[in-house]
């Protein structure tokens, strides 16, 4: 048995889902939190500490809720909210460390496990500095490099901090793999590269036993509203694919009520076409990728988004921003398409093309079912993980 201390935003699921795995094999789980969260009982502990006034995240969503018709708030929120945050990061990452330190002292962890680089990764450096002899395990999510890293001077010289003080480094890309090195982590210090979240549970995530027509006609956009996703482009291809197939539908999980989605649909006129859907759970995600022919990723940075393996694995089509990383799942042509994501004309002719002919669904389909059953399951994935966290913890 293991204690293990994870320094993540508890409200993820990526994170979550990961941590999961340990919980089930009866290690000591840890959590420190850089959101509040509510208790959870599996845990032999929750701590919250937060991070670049992240104790305002809750509050602000309240505030948004009850002023709904501030629509420049809403609809800069996102790119607003992560400058701010890498502003005021450097004025609070010292106190949070001190209490993350104290908690390591008390807990006195096999292993802390910090997931995605800004702001735990960071906090959790900070707090191990040399004089904790305890190994530091960090994961990086997908853009951590791409758009995150040289955001600013404070940033970059942070990153850099981070990968000195790493014991271990989990990438859900061999592109990061490679970032990590530039930004100066040990090339002699182990490296592990498996999805994000731990790869896709194939008992939930897995095509339809039977195609049907009404299944080549639906879209579905799974990003929501992130500042390096170009919806802008989505939405805007949206009356060019109508225009070749009006019996086209789209569907949008964590869109609704995004004031950005709610004036792009109404500014191109879709809003009879277009599903804009509250967040969904991993069950309904999967329901509605087993619905769909197409699955829409327009990201301008990106590791290997877990709702792009969830749904090749349930037989979507996927088209995708062009990006070295998607490129290590996506071979042009064969079993996906990769677009400029800010060109809403190139979007619209992959998902025209791809709607109009079944049998590049298909067999696009067979072959990113094989791909994820070699390169990404789940249980598989997380036996790796498993060993992992051993050969760092020796």
């Amino acid at each position: 048995m293991m204690r293990i201390l994870y320094v993540c935003d508890g409200r993820s699921p990526i994170a979550m889902n990961w941590i999961a795995y340990f919980v089930e094999r009866g290690d000591e789980i840890h959590l420190a939190s850089t959101f509040n969260l509510p208790p959870h009982p599996e845990f032999a502990s929750v701590t919250f500490i937060p991070v670049a006034f992240s104790q305002l995240k809750e509050n602000q969503s309240q505030r948004e809720r009850e002023h709904k018709e501030s629509i420049l708030w809403k609809s800069s929120l996102v790119n607003l909210r992560t400058a701010v945050r890498r502003i005021v990061a450097p004025l609070t990452i010292q106190t949070a460390a001190n209490k993350l330190a104290s908690l390591i002292t008390e807990i006195e962890p096999d292993l802390v496990h910090a997931m995605r680089i800004p702001f735990e990764g960071i906090l959790a450096s900070r707090a191990l500095g040399s004089s904790l002899k305890i190994p530091l395990l960090v994961s990086v999510w997908g853009n951590d490099f791409t758009f995150h890293a040289n955001a600013t001077p404070w940033m970059r010289k942070a990153t850099r901090l981070v990968l000195s003080r790493t014991d271990g480094l989990h990438t859900d890309c061999q592109r990061d793999r490679k970032l990590a090195k530039a930004w100066g982590f040990p090339g002699d210090h182990p490296a592990l590269v498996i999805p994000g979240n731990g790869g896709v549970q194939t008992d939930q995530f897995y095509p339809p036993e039977v195609e049907t027509d009404w299944r080549g006609r639906t879209v579905i956009n799974p990003r929501g509203i992130r500042a390096y996703i170009r919806n802008d482009a989505f939405f805007e291809a949206v009356p060019r694919i109508l225009s070749q197939l009006p019996e086209t539908r789209f569907l949008c999980p964590g869109m609704s009520g995004e004031q950005e989605a709610e004036n792009l649909v109404d500014k191109y006129g879709i809003r009879s076409a277009v599903e804009l859907l509250p967040r969904v759970s991993r069950h309904e995600m999967a329901e509605l990728f087993r619905k769909s022919a197409v699955a829409v990723s327009p990201s301008m940075h990106d590791g290997t988004p877990n709702t792009l393996l969830e749904a090749m694995a349930s037989g979507c089509y996927p088209v995708a921003g062009d990006l070295e990383s998607i490129r290590e799942w996506i071979e042009p042509g064969v079993n996906g398409s990769l677009i400029d994501p800010g060109d809403h004309e190139d979007l619209a002719e992959a998902v025209i093309n791809a709607l109009s002919h079944p049998e590049i669904q298909l067999k696009a389909a067979q072959r990113n079912i094989s791909v994820i059953a070699e390169r990404a399951e789940y249980q598989a994935s997380m036996e790796h993980a498993r060993e992992f966290y051993r050969t760092i913890t020796r």
